[in-house]
C-alpha cells in the first residue's frame, strides 16, 4: 500500500511540473544518495539507489573495484573477495553489492528533500529551454507584465520574455496587462534559466502574422518575396503568385481590405504597402515606389543603381515623407534608386548656352557709364512732360556744361528749343541735377500739403491792371 501511495505522489509530481516520469525518478534517486552519503555507514562509498518505476521499490547498492591489493577498502575489494561474491570476476571489473537501507534521520531527509527540488526545477528550466528552443523565428503571445524604460517583460506562460529597448517600437505605448504578439529572437540559457528574447519591431513579425491572416500565404499559394520595414511607421510587402490566374496583392489586401487591416491594427496602425513582385527590375522598381507614377526606369548594373523618371506632381509621393518611400523601396528591391522630375530630365536634354568671352575691364566702364548716361537722360525727359519750364532748363544746362561723351539728347518736340544743344558731357551730371530736382519737388509736394488752401485762394487773386499817365502814350 506504501507503494502504490509513493508511486501516486511520484505521477503527480510529474503532472505538476510537467515532466516525463523517468525525469522525476532520476531527480529521486540522486536524492537519495546524497541523504544516504550523510550516513555513519557509508563513509564516503560509492553508493548508487535505484527506484523500480512500477512498484516503486528502492535499491541502495555498493560499487567496489577489484584489485589485487587494495588500498581504499571502502572503493576497492581484493580479487579473493570479490571471487566469493562473483566465481567469474577478474581484476578491473567493478563489484556490486546489494545494501539494506536504513531509515534516514531528520537531516539526510532534509538534504533529500533539497537536492530532489533542485533537480526539478534544473529539469523544469531545460524542459522550457527545449520548449522555447524550437520556437525560434515563430511568433507568440505573452501579456505585458513590467515596463521599464531598459526593457519590456511580458509573460508567455511558463517563463518571461524580454523585449530590449532597440525591439520596441517608437510609436506604441505599453502598459501592464496588455496583450501582444512577439517574435522570438533568440532562446539563451544562462544559470537563472533560459532567457527569451523577443521583438516587436523585427520584419520577420510582420510575415509571419501575414500567414496567419491569409490562408493562400500559409499554403503556399502566394509567396513573400521580400519585406522592408520601419517598425511603427510602414512597410511594403513584395508578394508573387505561384499558380496561374491568382491576384496576390488582392488575396493579402482582402474585400475591402479587411485582412490587411487586421494585421495594420495589431501593429497599432502601422501602413502596408503590397506590391506586384516581378522578374525584370524595372517593373518591380515601378511598383515598389507605388503609389506614385513611373514614367521610365534606367538601370546601371555595374552600380546596382536605378533611375527613376516621374511626373512633377508625383515627386514628392515617390520620395515620401523624408524620404521614408524611396528608401523603403530600395530595401525591398536591394537597388539604389535616383528619382528625378520629367521637368529635370528635360532641363538635362536642353542644349548648355555659350559661353560669353570676357570683356575688357575698359569696356565694361564704358558700358556702365553709357548706361547710366541713359537711365538719367530718359528719367529727365519723363520729368520733362509734367514739369516742362524747370525740366527744359535742367535739360539745357546739362548740354551746355558737356561736348564730348557722344549720347543724343532725347528731348520732345515741344521743349524743343533753338539754343539747346545736343550732347551732354558727364553722366554723374544729370544724376545730380536728377536728384536736386526729385528734392525740390518733394519739399513743394510737403508745402502743398501743409496750405494747400492758402496757395490756392492767392493763386485765384487777379492782378490789378496797370495805369499808365497819358503822357506816356504821347509821341
Amino acid at each position: 500500500m506504501a507503494k502504490t501511495e509513493f508511486m501516486n505522489a511520484l505521477m503527480q509530481l510529474a503532472a505538476e511540473k510537467n515532466l516525463p516520469k523517468e525525469i522525476v525518478l532520476a531527480a529521486l534517486e540522486s536524492a537519495l544518495v546524497s541523504a544516504y552519503r550523510k550516513e555513519a555507514y557509508t563513509h564516503g562509498e560509492e553508493i548508487a539507489v535505484k527506484i523500480h518505476p512500477v512498484t516503486g521499490e528502492v535499491k541502495l547498492t555498493l560499487k567496489r573495484t577489484v584489485v589485487e591489493t587494495p588500498e581504499d577498502e571502502y572503493r576497492e575489494i581484493s580479487l579473493n573477495n570479490a571471487r566469493k561474491l562473483d566465481k567469474t570476476a577478474k581484476i578491473g571489473d567493478i563489484i556490486t553489492t546489494d545494501l539494506v537501507p536504513p531509515n534516514a534521520g531528520r537531516i539526510p531527509a532534509q538534504i533529500a528533500k533539497q537536492v530532489i527540488l533542485q533537480k526539478l526545477h534544473d529539469a523544469e528550466r531545460g524542459a522550457i529551454y527545449e520548449e522555447f528552443a524550437g520556437k525560434e523565428g515563430e511568433i507568440i503571445t505573452g501579456t505585458v507584465q513590467r515596463v521599464t524604460p531598459e526593457q519590456l517583460i511580458v509573460d508567455i506562460g511558463k517563463t518571461e520574455a524580454i523585449i530590449p529597448q532597440s525591439e520596441k517600437v517608437p510609436t506604441e505605448h505599453y502598459r501592464p496587462g496588455q496583450r501582444l504578439k512577439l517574435y522570438i529572437v533568440e532562446v539563451a540559457r544562462t544559470t537563472k534559466g533560459p532567457q527569451v528574447i523577443a521583438s516587436r519591431a523585427h520584419r520577420n513579425l510582420l510575415r509571419d502574422m501575414l500567414m496567419l491572416e491569409i490562408p493562400e500565404i500559409a499554403s503556399g499559394v502566394v509567396e513573400i518575396k521580400a519585406i522592408a520595414r520601419e517598425a511603427g511607421y510602414r512597410s511594403k510587402v513584395a508578394v508573387n503568385a505561384r499558380q496561374h490566374g491568382i491576384d496576390p496583392v488582392g488575396c493579402c489586401v482582402g474585400l475591402r481590405g479587411i485582412r490587411i487591416q487586421n494585421i495594420v491594427n495589431e501593429l497599432s496602425g502601422e501602413k502596408i504597402d503590397v506590391v506586384q513582385w516581378s522578374d525584370d527590375p524595372r517593373v518591380f522598381i515601378a511598383n515598389a515606389l507605388s503609389p506614385a507614377t513611373v514614367l521610365s526606369v534606367s538601370l546601371n548594373e555595374a552600380e546596382t543603381t536605378a533611375l527613376v523618371k516621374v511626373p512633377d506632381k508625383h515627386l514628392s509621393l515617390a520620395i515620401g515623407k523624408e524620404g521614408q518611400n524611396v528608401r523603403l523601396a530600395a530595401k525591398l528591391t536591394g537597388w539604389r534608386i535616383d528619382i528625378k522630375s520629367a521637368s529635370e530630365f528635360e532641363a538635362e536634354k536642353a542644349p548648355p548656352r555659350p559661353a560669353l568671352a570676357a570683356e575688357p575691364e575698359e569696356a565694361k566702364e564704358a558700358r556702365t557709364a553709357e548706361a547710366l548716361s541713359v537711365e538719367g537722360i530718359e528719367e529727365i525727359n519723363a520729368m520733362a512732360a509734367e514739369e516742362a519750364p524747370e525740366a527744359v532748363s535742367a535739360v539745357v544746362g546739362a548740354a551746355e556744361q558737356s561736348e564730348a561723351v557722344g549720347i543724343e539728347i532725347l528731348m520732345p518736340a515741344e521743349m524743343s528749343t533753338s539754343a539747346a544743344p545736343s550732347r551732354i558731357r558727364f553722366a554723374e551730371d544729370i544724376l545730380a541735377n536728377r536728384e536736386g530736382k526729385s528734392r525740390k519737388k518733394d519739399a513743394s509736394k510737403k508745402d502743398d500739403g501743409k496750405d494747400t488752401g492758402v496757395k490756392a485762394k492767392k493763386a485765384r487773386v487777379k492782378k490789378k491792371p496797370a495805369y499808365y499817365e497819358d503822357e506816356d502814350f504821347e509821341s
